[in-house]
């Protein structure tokens, strides 16, 4: 086990010695409601699991009642919630149990973290408070440390605009089956409404589902928005069917934004800034949103407008999982930011930071450490080049190409077997290959997952696609449908499903496949499959 293992155990374990002796006061505590009874079914945003250990998970619900009022239309005081996990459905066999307080300071969230169960293997959970019963939500522990299982099952999927169409490929993602975990890579809310076409990040002519209120800024805001895509019924399915690991993007904060510096920073497109001092206010916001909707451990709460996402989770001895952020400890976008845009002298600063320096070095470090037969990268931004055009897309890591370079080539001195690359962000799909020179050896493989609704309906193929492949022939596919990626890998290859639907402006879409892939271990590269 890493360092960077044992210091989220030791937070876990000293977090949950800290939870006990918090409980065995719950007595004294004047706001604590012993039976609390509510107006309104409190379990409307459902229930989540994440971030799976081989002894246990994150277990996540929010109570509100009222989920678009202030507080989710909870009375100011902290609520004590049951917790179960059984290892079966009916719960005739309970594993553990514990209470947990729902607190206003934290959005009347709970966050479990449970310990003490048994890897490799399928749990059931549920959540009381007062006489009112949760739905029941289904997670799955990681492997022992040095097991060896014969596969592993996820998912990538993100990018999911209310706006622009309805989450039917949430309802596929949810039936899934045997799926170890959900890397959620980000843009879980959208922080605009009503963005029309010919604006930045439009969708649909006009809005499928319409956001309530404006723009978010506030922690009061955020909280109404995540209620809002919570309450979606297949979004609510697929986190009570399998344990997430979430990651943000830039959605859930503002539109761009890179390190202190907001979206609107100065620049020909937003010539009045925001002060880096201001916007330090709304990261604040967005983080403890964020936190208190995911099922996230108590080592990732923000302090103020800082976090620290990125982790490193084990399954067994075929894959090694670390998310990365690729957000908070970036440089500002060069030559003004912008998609398609002629690249100016600042692309090429050769201290050029992606991931920041300590997140750079701990990813490496990690990675020449690790005995995984598969490496993944789970991350935001296209880590291909893009020749696009007219230019590059200055918000993906063509923007930063001497970060680039920095990490691929230090895959390949460490000789990183095996690393794949998991990436969402540009609403489109992609599989392609990576190289540290552009006619080096292939030192890790990158599949690209399309958007749930982001960008509306889609299509197949753009009217410039066959250009665009050819002038990137390192790009070996691309789809323009919604969905998400089925990733299954073994101790011999990593395989992807692209899979898709036809149509997010209306509901009940099928579910269609349109395209598959495999990387062989120890030969590093894109197969396609059928």
């Amino acid at each position: 086990m890493d360092s960077t293992a044992r210091h989220i155990l030791d937070l876990h374990r000293r977090g949950l010695l800290r939870g006990a002796l918090g409980l065995s006061a719950l007595a004294a505590l004047p706001s604590a409601r012993a039976q609390p009874v509510f107006g309104r079914y409190p379990f409307r945003l459902g229930v989540a699991s994440g971030d799976p250990l081989p002894d246990g998970v994150v277990l996540w619900t929010r109570l509100a009642p009222e989920p678009l009022a202030p507080l989710g239309g909870m009375p100011v005081g902290a609520v004590p919630v049951a917790w179960e996990v059984a290892e079966d459905e009916r719960f005739a066999r309970i594993a553990a149990r514990g209470t947990e307080l729902a607190r206003p300071e934290l959005g009347f969230s709970v966050h479990a973290e449970v310990a003490g169960l048994q890897p490799g293997r399928p749990y059931w959970y549920r959540f009381r408070a007062g006489s009112e019963v949760s739905q029941t939500g289904r997670t799955r522990t990681a492997p022992a440390p040095d097991a060896a299982p014969a596969r592993l099952r996820f998912l990538n999927a993100g990018c999911q605009h209310i706006e622009h169409g309805w989450f039917t490929a949430w309802r596929h993602a949810a039936r899934e089956e045997d799926i170890d975990f959900v890397f959620h890579y980000g843009d879980y809310i959208y922080e605009y409404r009503g963005r029309l076409p010919g604006q930045p990040g439009w969708g649909p002519a006009q809005p499928v589902r319409t956001a309530t209120g404006d723009e978010v800024h506030t922690l009061e805001d955020y909280r109404r928005r995540y209620a809002e895509y919570h309450m979606d019924p297949d979004l609510m399915a697929a986190h009570a069917a399998h344990p997430f690991l979430p990651s943000f993007d830039d959605h859930e904060v503002d539109n761009n934004w890179a390190g202190a510096f907001s979206e609107e920073d100065g620049g020909a497109r937003h010539p009045v800034a925001v002060p880096p001092e201001v916007f330090a206010l709304r990261k604040q916001a967005a983080f403890q949103a964020w936190w208190e909707n995911m099922p996230l451990r108590r080592a990732v709460l923000p302090r103020g407008p800082e976090i620290t996402a990125f982790r490193r989770l084990r399954f067994g001895r075929l894959a090694e999982v670390h998310v990365l952020d690729t957000r908070s400890f970036r440089d500002d976008q060069p030559c003004g930011d912008g998609f398609n845009k002629p690249a100016c002298d600042a692309v090429a600063r050769p201290e050029a930071q992606m991931l920041g320096e300590r997140q750079e070095r701990w990813l490496l470090d990690g990675l020449g450490a690790s005995n995984a037969t598969w490496q993944v990268l789970a991350q935001q931004v296209m880590l291909s080049p893009l020749a696009l055009p007219d230019g590059i897309n200055m918000d993906s890591w063509d923007g930063a190409p001497a970060a680039r370079a920095r990490l691929l080539r230090g895959l390949q001195e460490r000789r990183v077997r095996n690393a794949v690359v998991l990436t969402g962000d540009v609403h489109t799909a992609w599989a392609g290959e990576l190289r540290p020179e552009a006619e080096g050896p292939v030192v890790a493989t990158e599949f690209v997952a399309t958007s749930i609704t982001s960008g509306g309906d889609g299509t197949e193929q753009r009217p410039g696609t066959p250009a665009l492949l050819a002038r990137n022939p390192h790009l070996r596919f691309f789809n323009d449908r919604r969905g998400y990626c089925l990733h299954e890998a073994t101790a011999e290859r990593m395989g992807v499903t692209f899979r898709a639907v036809p149509f997010v402006t209306r509901p009940d879409a099928p579910r269609e496949d349109r395209g598959r892939f495999i990387t062989e271990a120890g030969r590093p590269g894109l197969h396609p499959v059928g």
